[in-house]
């Protein structure tokens, strides 16, 4: 029953900013690795950023570096993403994603992934 909600979506202006949210329920023993990915129409889905559990390593993709901050809050099961000084080549569907061990399920890791979240850059 483990969901992930992204959240912070919407349309902006190049060189504006948007943070992302992407929350976690359920019936949840541990979450390691969590991470976003963004799908452009007609693209393939990529990696953008990737945060460890402990937060003690991150990896960006080259073109989002400088610009993004990968971050997470394990006290609400959440991690996000600060988008800064955005391209028109950032509007993506973003989705979040992560690596999920359920309370009853035994030691089996699991990728989820959340619904997505529209990000529009134009003027």
């Amino acid at each position: 029953q483990v969901q992930l909600v992204e959240s912070g979506g919407g349309l902006v202006q190049p060189g504006g900013s948007l943070r992302l949210s992407c929350a976690a329920s359920g019936s949840i023993f541990s979450i390691y690795t969590m991470g976003w990915y963004r799908q452009a129409p007609g693209k393939q889905r990529e990696l953008v950023a990737v945060i460890t559990r402990g937060g003690d390593s991150t990896t960006y993709t080259d073109s989002v570096k400088g610009r993004f901050t990968i971050s997470r809050d394990n006290a609400k099961n959440t991690v996000y993403l600060q988008m800064n000084s955005l391209k028109p080549e950032d509007t993506a569907v973003y989705y979040c994603n992560a690596i999920i061990e359920e309370a009853f399920g035994g030691p089996s890791k699991r990728r989820y992934w959340g619904q997505g979240t529209q990000v529009t850059v134009s003027s």
